[in-house]
């Protein structure tokens, strides 16, 4: 474990969010707010969107927010799998290319999905994860459009807030969000924060990557190593860290981050399945197994599990219903 260095950053604003909002509306699915079998537990599905995961919301936005000029250039993109589906959906539907950097432990169904929307995909080793992207920005010129620490994708994903303020009953107290790089909770966590302060935004994250959790607990944005996030069955939450500017938001806007172990996401994951009927891959099952498993941590009252994606590996389904 590492710790990262810390800058201050002005925070995303609810304008910025209702801004990109305005700029995504009627590409990215607004995804209703469904009743789910477990009394108090309200799910948002964002495994509905185009390309299955939320990572469209803030793909679209900070693609469409470009300078057209520049955007011609076409895009760049690292990613474990849902980002790249996004910013490759994103630059096709604005006719530029997209050249998108995925680490090789990635899942073969997201990186072929990737590449059936367009996009070219390069591999390396997850170590290169980051620094192959910042050497091709540098030889190319073409705009980076990253994952989580960027205004414009924190501002996208910001809109599930929207979303869930003005869906959500009168008694809603908290709203459980995957952590990974942070752009997703930092998004959400600044829509809430400005338009319900009483609700309490936590985080969720995997105990074998649980670098944000010791970060919120610690108080310092904590990196782990590739080997220690690899372990997770939740893919997509396999980042070594969060963001600069995300960390800005979790250290201020986020009340708790709350860890679940392999077995929890593997039963949420069923769960989901079986009782709710969603098919959500393990990262989007982390929020309902931290409602299954450590409702004593949460506050009375409704709570919103985000389900933020649906990309599940075919093996990894039949495993799960396998053992259910």
């Amino acid at each position: 474990m590492t710790v990262l260095p810390e800058t201050t950053q002005e925070l995303v604003g609810i304008d910025e969010i209702r801004a990109a909002a305005d700029r995504i509306r009627g590409h990215a699915v607004r995804t209703p707010l469904l009743d789910s079998p477990w009394p108090e537990l309200l799910l948002k599905p964002e495994n509905l969107q185009p390309i299955g995961a939320f990572k469209i919301r803030g793909a679209l936005n900070a693609i469409a927010h470009l300078d057209p000029d520049v955007r011609a250039r076409g895009v760049l993109a690292h990613s474990s799998g849902n980002h790249a589906q996004a910013v490759a959906w994103a630059a096709r539907f604005y006719g530029v290319t997209a050249h998108i950097v995925i680490p090789d432990n990635a899942p073969r169904r997201k990186i072929e999905a990737t590449e059936a929307l367009g996009a070219t995909v390069e591999l390396v080793p997850v170590e290169q994860r980051f620094s192959r992207p910042e050497e091709l920005a540098q030889q190319t010129g073409m705009p980076m459009i990253p994952p989580f620490d960027h205004r414009d994708v924190i501002a996208g994903q910001g809109t599930i807030g929207l979303e869930i303020d003005e869906d959500a009953p009168a008694d809603l107290t908290t709203v459980l969000v995957p952590v990974s790089g942070g752009g997703l909770i930092s998004g959400i966590a600044a829509a809430i924060a400005a338009l319900r302060p009483d609700v309490q935004v936590i985080g969720v994250e995997p105990e074998l990557a649980g670098d944000a959790a010791e970060s919120k607990r610690t108080g310092r944005r904590i990196g782990w190593t590739p080997a220690d996030t690899a372990r997770t069955v939740a893919d997509g939450l396999r980042t070594f860290s969060v963001g600069e500017l995300p960390w800005q938001h979790i250290s201020s806007q986020v009340a708790d981050i709350i860890t679940v172990t392999e077995d929890e996401i593997l039963d949420a994951t069923g769960r989901l399945v079986l009782d709710a009927r969603l098919v959500a891959e393990p990262s989007g099952a982390v929020t309902t197994a931290a409602f299954l498993h450590h409702r004593d941590r949460l506050p009375a009252g409704t709570t919103v599990a985000v389900v933020s994606g649906g990309n599940i590996d075919p093996t990894v389904l039949r495993s799960v219903l396998g053992a259910s």
